[in-house]
């Protein structure tokens, strides 16, 4: 398989794909995405080297971020502010179908006393479009709604990308960043191609200490009217308090079931 592209190059494709494209919007957008979990306040020089903006054309982008309330600046420090939280719910509130689920999704935890998720594939990532915690900490991160993870390695992500047709697959993987994250993570592409493969027969996925140790996700599809997969469904638990055979004879088949219920309401 050919080399990774970095998200600058893939930036700079971006901007030459279509003469339609407002370059400027797309720029202003790179410099949101910039911002992470890992890189939540940035000086003006860091956003430009993550972006690959010149120093102006990024200082412009943003102190637009900043007039407009999406950003703030402390000295030279730049941190995106909960604003930035509506252009999210923008989409989410067109998502009928998560805010009518979430009864059923809070019997499914009441039931299994497990927290349940629902995310759909954005890039090379999941995105949570809606979740029920329990108040069982079994990750080291905090999980809400519009919480990206990587789609390889966690059982939504496999759920949604057993649904791609086997070239698109392929060139998911071809271009994903792969990640070490624990001694139990699938890190061999054609390992994965195989694992998502079993995916799509089975009906399900189920990720074992892959994430992290100790973590294990479920995950189910989600189908609308047309049969078309438009999102999975997962219920994670900590394989020290559950074992595999309640997970297979318990939690799956709930679980399954809340996804016919969230279908038929969608």
């Amino acid at each position: 398989m050919s080399k990774e592209k970095t998200p600058k190059l893939m930036e700079k494709e971006l901007l030459k794909k279509n003469s339609e494209t407002v370059q400027s919007l797309v720029k202003g957008l790179a410099v949101i995405k910039a911002f992470s979990q890992q890189r939540p306040t940035m000086t003006l020089s860091e956003v430009a080297n993550v972006t690959d903006f010149t120093r102006a054309a990024t200082r412009r982008f943003l102190l637009t971020l900043v007039s407009e309330g999406y950003a703030k600046q402390e000295g030279k420090l730049f941190t995106l502010t909960a604003k930035i939280l509506d252009l999210g719910f923008a989409y989410l509130s067109t998502l009928d179908i998560w805010h009518n689920a979430k009864p059923l999704m809070n019997a499914l935890v009441e039931q299994l006393n497990e927290s349940c998720s629902a995310a759909v594939l954005d890039g090379f990532d999941v995105v949570y479009v809606a979740r029920v915690a329990t108040t069982k900490r079994i990750m080291s991160i905090t999980l809400t709604v519009g919480s990206r993870l990587p789609a390889f390695a966690t059982s939504m992500g496999r759920v949604l990308l057993a649904d791609m047709p086997l070239s698109k697959l392929y060139n998911f993987l071809e271009h994903c960043h792969i990640e070490q994250f624990t001694q139990y993570t699938i890190t061999d592409k054609t390992k994965l191609i195989v694992e998502i493969e079993k995916v799509k027969q089975q009906g399900y996925s189920m990720v074992e200490q892959e994430l992290e140790t100790g973590l294990t996700s479920i995950s189910v599809p989600v189908h609308n009217g047309e049969g078309d997969v438009i999102a999975a469904l997962n219920v994670s638990t900590h394989m020290s308090q559950t074992a595999r055979q309640q997970i297979f004879e318990v939690i799956l088949p709930a679980l399954q079931q809340c996804a016919r219920q969230v279908e038929r309401i969608g």
